[in-house]
């Protein structure tokens, strides 16, 4: 789904990503994690085109996307969301969810005008979209309240609910557990999963936290220093050498299971 070819980005003379090559398996979740610093956020903006890469390619199929900005890929399906949530706060978590499709009649002038018929259809379907939505992510009872005024967790389950409103191929997620609590982690951790198995979405997870990840990713790539030491699933990654010194500055093999959980 996703092919990343020996990546670059450099600010100023700092090396954020520096050489990074893997691949995404469509279907797959994938789990990203490394040490503070090690390149994470940089190479899901490279990828999802928030940043213009140094070097290197981006490969979406069979299509190179390197370099296309976050509303073309949106178009080809590739979505991405962030550490802290980007909601429109006045308006309603249906609302939020309402302004995702793209394209839609009422945007156009000429149509509010002289199609109001249409734009009204159009606006209820996508009402019905949004409801269908809500339901799936248990979150119906938040429906018409400010996006504002919601938790945390729940506004990592509306980001999550934006992607459901388009046709979206793969999902970057960064950082989906942070500062949510145990019990919303929980079912954003089942909505992943359902929708991966029942939509066939691909998502690739940035997460410091050892058990979300355990639970829901396989394949595990670890990177550090802007660079990918490591894939394979979760136990191997524990035992790799190279992942332990990133992690814990030694070698001791003792130390990484008790540690790379609190990184």
């Amino acid at each position: 789904m996703i092919r990343v070819e020996n990546l670059h980005k450099l600010f100023g003379g700092f090396h954020a990503v520096d050489g990074a090559s893997l691949e995404i398996a469509p279907g797959s979740i994938t789990g990203l994690i490394g040490p503070n610093g090690a390149g994470k956020t940089t190479l899901f903006n490279v990828i999802a085109g928030h940043y213009l890469p140094t070097s290197g390619h981006v490969w979406l199929g069979e299509e190179e996307i390197t370099g296309l900005p976050p509303h073309e890929l949106f178009h080809k399906g590739l979505l991405r969301t962030f550490q802290i949530a980007h909601e429109f706060s006045t308006l309603s978590v249906r609302e939020n969810l309402m302004m995702v499709p793209p394209r839609q009649s009422g945007e156009d002038l000429w149509s509010a005008w002289f199609r109001g018929g249409q734009v009204a259809r159009e606006e209820e379907e996508i009402h019905q979209k949004a409801d269908e939505v809500l339901e799936f992510l248990t979150i119906s009872h938040i429906a018409d309240e400010k996006a504002g005024n919601i938790s945390g967790g729940q506004k990592k389950l509306l980001e999550l609910g934006r992607t459901m409103m388009t046709d979206a191929r793969v999902v970057f997620l960064d950082e989906v557990g942070a500062g949510v609590n145990r019990t919303l982690l929980n079912t954003i951790a089942d909505a992943i999963v359902r929708l991966n198995q029942e939509r066939g979405y691909t998502f690739v997870v940035i997460e410091h936290d050892m058990d979300f990840i355990s639970r829901i990713c396989n394949p595990v790539i670890c990177m550090a220093e802007g660079k990918v030491l490591a894939e394979g699933t979760l136990d191997e990654i524990k035992a790799n050498e190279q992942v332990i010194e990133a992690y814990l500055g030694t070698g001791l093999k003792n130390k990484v299971v008790a540690e790379v959980g609190h990184v």
